[in-house]
């Protein structure tokens, strides 16, 4: 099953007039758009050089003549000054709280080395509290000359009595000083929980790395955010999303308790973004019990679970078949045991709740198809409509690709892990793996549908790096090399569809989201650079210049 173009659209689109001479005059529109190249993301009329917009819906699509019919003396009326304007674009895997919470606390995002993240460290330590426990995040030790993790000794450096924890970028690692790993009671001693790891050295001793669900040992020292905090992360993230130029988020691991607070947050005209929930599997039960939900408009929509099969590539808990080949005593661990996600997954389908597991690894992605299939063995009329999901679906043998569109499973990428993982991916993985690391285009030539996605904040999240990466398979600075697989690079039309058609079948909304066509919501991006026409390196050098949700403006450059 693959998502299509909206039934009749086609029709729709050859049935509009031009213009409307001699005939009776349309109502004014609320809002046209014009004055640059306009991408539809339909098969049969991909480009258009005007829209209309009318009580939030598309009113027109086509030429500027019958646009220009629809201008009443009310009418806003944009001229893109050459930028293009395509449907609107969403990021079909983020974490949106953590997206405005990385932008209200220590970001370690782009540190060049251990010593680099210390001494941003020391910075801000400078202005806070002593007393005050410290967390930042977003360190990734690629390319740093040391050649290793951040390690406690690193922190203690700058902070030797104050308790600091600093989380790897991808979320599923973290370091943490002597101070809070005394705060904490870890020591050498400490066993490692199922699903998790704590480093130790050659000596014996703690690195003060703790990988998956070690990560839960430190959970004490931290006081949740309070109602008024968590208003501010959504906030900023609404801001900083917008002005990146994506219309909606499938936010990922949502607190059940941040469900109601997004809703009254829409209620009171604040939820500028479209947002779409997937809840953490183990706060499920009260989804199961209601059933999906979305507030009178639908910009808050809650309707899946979030499930963890694995770890991550980079911290080594990606699972594999074989041992990793840069630690052959590594095999990567399981965060949830499949009997525990045997038995969310069965009342997810009971109950119409979509699911989204986290698989990276090779025997990750083959263990979450299993389970798959094993539920919709139990009832197949549920499974074919289901549209379950695999998030990162990062690292897959070859034979089990075409499960993906067998099974119709979703696989939901982000294209920008490619351009990062493959820096240390050979190593992690040999060469014979890679054949199967994000693979995007051989899944979507073997007919499973693909999402494309950011995972911000463990990356930057910005669409036109998450487009570059999907169509280039370069890193930043254009480097690349048969390793990086550059066969599995996508056309800029299968791109452009990762991120809007496709994330709209993603979140069974493709009848009102994901092109520009008559009758759809109004959600549009617009970019300073033609995504469809630009060379490769000018991509990502481009930026948002207009995002409308509903038809209302909520970002304009200036």
């Amino acid at each position: 099953m693959r998502p299509t173009d909206p039934p009749a659209v086609a029709a729709l689109l050859a049935a509009i007039a031009l213009a409307i001479p001699g005939g009776a005059r349309a109502a004014p529109a609320d809002l046209v758009i014009w004055g640059g190249p306009i991408y539809t993301a339909v098969d049969a009329h991909p480009t258009a050089a005007a829209v209309a917009v009318s009580h939030g819906r598309i009113a027109y699509v086509g030429g500027r003549a019958g646009a220009k019919a629809l201008v009443g003396r009310r009418t806003r009326v944009i001229d893109l000054a050459g930028a293009a304007l395509f449907p609107g674009f969403t990021d079909g895997h983020a974490h949106l709280r953590g997206i405005g919470e990385r932008e209200l606390t220590l970001n370690l995002e782009g540190s060049t080395s251990a010593a680099d993240a210390v001494s941003r460290l020391k910075t801000y330590l400078a202005g806070r509290p002593a007393k005050d426990l410290v967390f930042g995040r977003g360190w990734i030790e690629t390319g740093w000359p040391e050649g290793r993790f951040l390690e406690r000794q690193d922190i203690d450096a700058v902070a030797p009595d104050r308790p600091v924890i600093l989380e790897r970028a991808d979320g599923h690692a973290m370091t943490a000083n002597s101070a809070a790993l005394k705060a904490a009671h870890i020591d050498e001693t400490t066993p490692a929980p199922a699903g998790g790891q704590i480093l130790k050295g050659p000596d014996g001793k703690l690195t003060g790395m703790l990988v998956d669900n070690a990560m839960g040992l430190l959970a004490p020292l931290r006081r949740p955010p309070t109602r008024d905090e968590k208003l501010a992360a959504f906030k900023a993230a609404f801001r900083v999303e917008a002005a990146y130029g994506w219309t909606g988020v499938h936010s990922m691991s949502v607190d059940w308790a941040d469900v109601p607070l997004l809703e009254a947050m829409d209620k009171a005209g604040e939820a500028t973004l479209r947002v779409y929930n997937l809840v953490e599997g183990a706060q499920a039960g009260p989804l199961f019990a209601s059933g999906r939900r979305a507030t009178p408009d639908g910009r808050i929509t809650t309707r899946g679970i979030k499930l963890y099969m694995d770890g991550a590539l980079g911290s080594r808990g990606a699972a594999l078949f074989a041992p990793y080949s840069d630690a052959p005593t590594i095999r990567g661990t399981f965060i949830t045991q499949p009997s525990v996600l045997r038995q969310s997954m069965a009342k997810a389908l009971k109950s119409g709740i979509q699911v989204a597991t986290h698989a990276i690894g090779d025997r990750g992605n083959a263990t979450a198809l299993d389970l798959y299939e094993e539920a919709f063995r139990a009832d197949p009329a549920a499974g074919r409509t289901a549209r379950w999901r695999i998030e990162h679906a990062q690292i897959v043998r070859p034979v089990d690709i075409p499960r993906f569109a067998a099974d119709q499973v979703i696989a939901s990428m982000q294209p920008s892990h490619a351009i990062g993982d493959f820096h240390f991916a050979p190593a992690r993985l040999g060469a014979e793996r890679l054949k199967g690391a994000y693979a995007w285009k051989s899944l979507l030539e073997s007919g499973a549908a693909v999402v494309g996605g950011s995972d911000a904040p463990v990356e930057r999240g910005a669409p036109l790096i998450e487009f570059y990466a999907a169509v280039a398979r370069k890193d930043l600075s254009g480097f690349s090399n048969p390793d990086w697989h550059p066969e599995e690079r996508l056309s800029r039309a299968q791109a452009l569809k990762l991120f809007t058609a496709s994330a709209a079948y993603a979140r069974f909304a493709e009848k009102d989201l994901g092109v520009i066509a008559v009758g759809q919501r109004a959600d549009l991006s617009g970019f300073s650079v033609d995504l469809m026409t630009a060379p490769e390196a000018d991509i990502p050098k481009g930026h948002a210049v207009l995002t409308v949700v509903d038809g209302v403006v909520v970002y304009r450059a200036r």
